[in-house]
C-alpha cells in the first residue's frame, strides 16, 4: 500500500511540473505530446512502475518513467499505445497523428551513376546499406538526446524532410533529412551529444558519413562530408566538430544532409529540435 501511494505521488508531482499547452494527461497513466505529427518523435511518460508497448514490442523506460518513439514519413491517422500497470493489468491508448504535406524536389545535375548504379555499384550499395545498419542497431541506455538538439551549423534551408525527389528526371524516394547549404569545408558540430558509430570517409550514396547514437535508440547521420574529423567509438559533446561540409556522394554542391532515426523509423530533425530544443 505504502508503495503505491509513493509511486501515486511521484506521478501528480511530475504532472503538476509539465506544462499544460505541451502535454496532455490521459487518465492515471500516460502523458503524451498533444502535437503529435507524421515524421516526430514522441517523448512521453507513463506512470512508475508501469510499461508501455507500441507495435508489439516493449519501449525502453527510464527512471522518471520518460520513453520516446519515432512516427515515420506515413505513419497512420492513430498512434497506439499498450500501457501494462504493475499488476499486469493491459489498458490500449491512441492519440490522433496529424497528416503532413510534402513537396516533390527535382535535382538536376547529380551523378548519372548515382541515380541508374550499374552491377558493380548496386553490389557496393548493399555493403554500404549493412554498415550503416550495423551502426544503427540495439538501444543504448544513453539519454544525450534530453539536453536537447542544435543545428548542426548555420545556413539556408535547401531541402527538406518527406519531399519527393526526381534525380535527373528520375523518381526516387522520398528525402528524409533536412539539407544546409554552406561553403565546403565548413564546420559540421554535433547537434547533442552521444558516441560515434560509423565514421566513413566514401559511401556510395551519401559519401563522407557520420553516424551518432543519442540514446534509447535514436541517432543521427550526417552525410557528403568531405573531411570526417570523428573515429568510431568516440564520445562527443554538443558542438564538437565532426566532419567539414562536402559534395561527396550524389550531392550537386556543397551542402549537410542531416539524417534522424529512432531504430529503423525515420523521422525529421526539425521536428526533433521543436520537440527536444537545446537550452
Amino acid at each position: 500500500m505504502a508503495l503505491t501511494i509513493y509511486r501515486s505521488l511521484l506521478w501528480v508531482l511530475f504532472c503538476l511540473s509539465l506544462k499544460a499547452t505541451a502535454s496532455e494527461l490521459r487518465s492515471d497513466e500516460l502523458v503524451v505530446p498533444s502535437n503529435l505529427a507524421q515524421g516526430g518523435l514522441v517523448i512521453a511518460t507513463v506512470a512508475p512502475g508501469y510499461s508501455v508497448k507500441y507495435k508489439g514490442e516493449p519501449l525502453k523506460i527510464n527512471e522518471k518513467g520518460m520513453f520516446i518513439l519515432g512516427l515515420g514519413r506515413d505513419a497512420g491517422q492513430l498512434m497506439r499505445l499498450v500501457v501494462v500497470n504493475d499488476k499486469g493489468h493491459q489498458t490500449d491508448y491512441t492519440f490522433p497523428v496529424a497528416k503532413r504535406k510534402y513537396k516533390i524536389q527535382s535535382i538536376e545535375g547529380v551523378p548519372q551513376r548515382t541515380v541508374t548504379p550499374n552491377p558493380e555499384d548496386v553490389a557496393r550499395i548493399r555493403q554500404d546499406s549493412l554498415l550503416v545498419k550495423n551502426a544503427r542497431q540495439g538501444v543504448s541506455d544513453r539519454q544525450d538526446f534530453l539536453a536537447g538538439f542544435k543545428k548542426p551549423l548555420e545556413g539556408p534551408v535547401t531541402g527538406v524532410y518527406g519531399s519527393q525527389r526526381v534525380y535527373n528526371g528520375t523518381p526516387k524516394n522520398p528525402h528524409y533529412g533536412v539539407d544546409y547549404a554552406a561553403p565546403k569545408g565548413t564546420i559540421v558540430r554535433a547537434p547533442a551529444a552521444g558516441v560515434v558509430q560509423l565514421a566513413h570517409s566514401d559511401l556510395f550514396y551519401s559519401g563522407g558519413t557520420v553516424i551518432m547514437d543519442h540514446g534509447f535508440g535514436l541517432n543521427s547521420s550526417f552525410l557528403h562530408l568531405s573531411a570526417v574529423l570523428v573515429a568510431e567509438g568516440q564520445e562527443v559533446k554538443q558542438g564538437d566538430p565532426i566532419g567539414k561540409v562536402g559534395a561527396t556522394g550524389r550531392a550537386t554542391g556543397p551542402h549537410l544532409d542531416w539524417r534522424m532515426n529512432w531504430l529503423n523509423v525515420r523521422i525529421d530533425p526539425q521536428l526533433v529540435m521543436e520537440s527536444l530544443p537545446a537550452e
